[in-house]
């Protein structure tokens, strides 16, 4: 009998072909709805592989009745949807997704440096509303990108891209990293700073480190309020790094200039979220790797992990 694989979301055809040559392939028939809880369980109990989502929660209940499980394969560069200490225990291998999204993503995550800055998504809603009726001096001024301090909290491989492009804009670069960085030191003139001192001293602060114990909530009130009133803040990571209330009330009393937001501790995002409700908000729906080519080849890892495992052999990209 093949080996049974459970993809979690509708893939193209010409994606999963590949896997249907080797394997039984059984997958959830939305592209835009997540399988529910009941149907994962249930797939869970026969599959030796599981392709997962990031909105996926594999957690040690699910592993439990899967028996059989022997890869779980999550098509993303974060796996904090996955209980990792419990598929150690199982000897179940988790793989992800690294490399082939770092460029993709650090191109949306300095895109939203500059519509947060700029204003752009309010200056646009203005227009599209019929707001823009004459030229004024100050009219839809926002603060400059070019020749200023970046602030990159979490210097891994999207936040050394995300620097390289800062470097483009003749911007001073400071991270905040457990670790030093010496490349990013060494190539792109990057200084390591404290978080207190990174907040006070940069004029874009961008959040690029993983969700953990240690991230989660770690910029609140306290944190924001020592950021520039002109300073923007910039997650795309992962949401729960940022303790949303506070974020609003900063934005709402004009402790800092602006966001920039691509994750959110809730996803998808509630449409009455009140960080919605301002005009100094920069918000796109969790599409850091979204671009075709990137995405096509997050798919093509995940399942050549998932055929590596179920041969015998060592994934590239092992996170358990």
């Amino acid at each position: 009998m093949k080996p049974s694989v459970y993809i979690t979301r509708k893939l193209p055809d010409e994606v999963v072909q590949p896997l249907l040559e080797k394997f039984t392939v059984r997958m959830w028939e939305s592209e835009e709805v997540a399988v529910p809880r009941d149907v994962l369980l249930q797939e869970s109990e026969r599959a030796d592989a599981l392709l997962t989502m990031i909105s996926d929660s594999i957690d040690a209940e699910l592993m439990g009745a899967a028996k059989n499980l022997k890869v779980i394969s999550n098509l993303a560069v974060g796996f904090n949807n996955i209980d990792t200490e419990a598929a150690k225990q199982r000897g179940i291998v988790v793989t992800n997704t690294p490399d082939v999204l770092t460029e993709t993503t650090a191109d949306l995550t300095f895109a939203l440096v500059m519509a947060a800055a700029r204003r752009m998504t309010s200056a646009e809603r203005a227009l599209r509303d019929g707001e823009w009726t004459s030229w004024s001096p100050l009219g839809f001024t926002g603060q400059d990108v070019w020749g200023t301090t970046i602030g990159i909290i979490g210097m891994g491989r999207i936040g050394e891209a995300v620097a390289r492009r800062a470097k483009g804009f003749g911007m001073d670069v400071l991270y905040c990293n457990r670790s030093r960085n010496a490349d990013a030191e060494e190539m792109l003139g990057a200084l390591r700073k404290e978080l207190d001192e990174l907040l006070a001293e940069s004029d874009h602060v961008v959040m690029l480190a993983p969700y953990t114990d240690e991230t989660a909530g770690m910029i609140g009130a306290r944190e924001l309020a020592l950021m520039k009133p002109t300073a923007s803040f910039i997650c795309a990571s992962r949401g729960g790094i940022v303790d949303e209330d506070a974020l609003y009330d900063a934005l709402k009393k004009g402790t800092i200039w602006a966001a920039g937001l691509d994750v959110y501790a809730t996803e998808p995002v509630p449409s009455n979220h009140p960080l919605l409700s301002l005009p100094n908000v920069t918000a796109v729906p969790h599409i850091g790797s979204a671009s075709v080519r990137t995405r096509m080849e997050m798919m093509r890892v995940s399942m050549q992990a998932i055929t590596d495992v179920l041969e015998g052999k060592s994934p590239k990209h092992r996170v358990v």
